[in-house]
């Protein structure tokens, strides 16, 4: 237990949270580099509809979300029997660190993707025309042209994502439950304590997130602004 401001708080939804946070900016920055890149040069008329599939968590509540992957991810469900086939003992997903992540990736997958696009839009063709002429093949391209010109995007992208991710509730509560040491996080400890009227570990819980919220937002805002100059 940790004492904080003379309060006993269970440090283990924040242990968590963490790493549900950090799990699932990971496999974000894995799966979303390569959508945006294909969204952000993509002529075809699909991409108006793909760019509203991505940016579909950012409107749809979280309940719905959720309620959707369980139904998808539970244990009679043909998640689970694709993961049996593959050697998975009982396939069950829904209320796993595996199921958090699951969720948090869908939830939050437009806070990655959109920054990550925006910032690949922003890369002029003739530099990728050049490179090309140049013989330098995908991942030198990549690597020595793109990255550098879009690292605004990738640590908003980054910033945001994990930002996103700690102060979920909805999705979270919904695919993982509320079991204690496994899949509590720190939004379903505060609404806990709030249940059981233990207001003084609610208040401490939800003044940590505050203080991380706006922490957050001052990166966010402070990167782009080093960037502006710097352009500028």
């Amino acid at each position: 237990m940790w004492y904080i401001f003379g309060v006993e708080i269970d440090p283990s939804p924040i242990w968590t949270t963490l790493a549900v946070a950090f799990t699932t900016t990971l496999v974000l920055l894995i799966i979303g580099i390569p959508m945006a890149w294909k969204l952000a040069r993509t002529q075809s008329r699909w991409k108006v509809f793909f760019e509203a599939l991505v940016a579909l968590p950012l409107v749809l509540p979280p309940t719905v979300l959720g309620f959707y992957l369980l139904i998808s991810m539970n244990p009679n469900g043909m998640v689970a029997d694709f993961l049996r086939f593959l050697g998975h003992p009982d396939g069950q997903l829904t209320f796993t660190f595996v199921g958090l992540v699951i969720g948090s990736v869908f939830y939050s997958l437009p806070f990655a993707v959109q920054p990550l696009m925006r910032a690949f839009e922003q890369v002029p063709q003739s530099l990728v025309d050049a490179a090309k002429t140049m013989r330098a093949n995908t991942l030198s391209l990549f690597w020595q042209v793109v990255m550098p010109l879009s690292r605004r995007g990738f640590l908003t992208a980054a910033t945001l994502a994990f930002a996103h991710t700690v102060g979920e509730f909805g999705v979270v509560l919904m695919v993982g439950g509320n079991i204690p040491h496994e899949t509590r996080m720190v939004s379903i400890a505060i609404f806990d304590h709030v249940e059981t009227l233990e207001y003084a570990q609610a208040h401490v819980l939800s003044v940590i997130m505050l203080i991380f919220s706006f922490s957050v937002l001052l990166v966010v805002y402070g990167l782009n602004r080093k960037f502006e100059v710097k352009i500028g």
